[in-house]
């Protein structure tokens, strides 16, 4: 379902070439656009968590390599064996190198940016790709993928007499439908279009609202050859 969209892929479909009383001085129309708000819920249902797996494979892996080398080296030398080169050496730079030392304050750097992404993967859910549905019964938790939402509601707005083709994109707090009108007077398809989009919003069942943008606007006339 960015920070980040999903947007699939432009649709049309054939005109149905409907006239309607009124329509020709739509045409001298370019563009008809409007916002509006779907609101969902008390906001009860939540994103549900990222299990990280892949983070977390990643940091316990080189978390044990470090340690099973360290305690591999640290018996050897107990067992009377000489340490590694590479403890060695590190213990050499450790007690030569000051504090200002560009390695040291560089590896200082490198390992606060990775604490400080390790610490932003524990406190946010993730899955942003879904958005969290309606509570209808307790115990059970539902999410709907931001693209399958732009899919349905994209064939919502086909249905809408006048439309040719629309893109229809959502966001975690927005959608917007760009759509391309034929014929009918662009305020009137955008308005249906508007009823349309928000019934769908309403049929989704998500848990929060989101902010609806409507944008009609006249195809492009093809260059004459």
């Amino acid at each position: 379902m960015s920070d980040d969209d999903a947007q699939p892929p432009e649709t049309g479909r054939l005109p149905t070439l409907e006239k309607r009383p009124g329509g020709g001085d739509g045409l001298r129309q370019s563009a008809s656009a409007a916002a509006y708000t779907h609101h969902g819920d008390d906001g009860s249902s939540r994103r549900p968590w990222s299990a990280r797996r892949v983070p977390a494979a990643l940091v316990a892996l080189v978390l044990l390599g470090a340690l099973g080398l360290l305690l591999y080296d640290v018996a050897a030398v107990r067992a009377g064996r000489p340490a590694m080169a590479w403890r060695s050496w590190l213990a050499r730079q450790l007690a030569t190198r000051h504090l200002d030392s560009p390695w040291l304050l560089g590896a200082a750097v490198a390992a606060m940016l990775i604490g400080i992404w390790l610490i932003v993967l524990a406190l946010t859910p993730g899955l942003r790709k879904v958005l969290p549905m309606r509570r209808t019964a307790p115990g059970i938790r539902a999410c709907l993928d931001r693209s399958a939402a732009a899919l349905v509601l994209r064939d919502r707005a086909m249905e809408v007499a006048g439309v040719q083709s629309v893109r229809m994109t959502v966001g975690r707090r927005r959608a917007k439908a760009r759509a391309f009108a034929h014929f009918r007077e662009l305020d009137e398809v955008r308005g249906d279009l508007g009823t349309a989009l928000g019934d769908g919003l309403e049929q989704l069942g998500l848990a929060h609202g989101l902010h609806l943008t409507v944008d009609v606007r006249r195809p492009r006339n093809p260059k004459k050859g």
